[in-house]
């Protein structure tokens, strides 16, 4: 991957980030409100299974 791939990839993160709270911005605080209250391990687990995700979606294009 070229630099101007990954500006890219990040570029499009940003823009998928911000849809959420742009569209709907009382269901986006109330999810994080929600976020905030679970415990690290359930954050942890979230975070593995995005991760994971991602790789297998990253795997499947290639």
């Amino acid at each position: 991957m070229s630099g101007t791939d990954w500006l890219g990839a990040f570029g499009l993160l940003l823009v998928i980030e911000g849809l959420l709270p742009f569209a709907a911005p009382a269901l986006w605080r109330d999810a994080f409100r929600r976020a905030i209250e679970l415990t690290d391990g359930q954050l942890r687990f979230i975070g593995a299974a995005s991760m994971l995700g991602g790789l297998f979606v990253l795997m499947w294009l290639k």
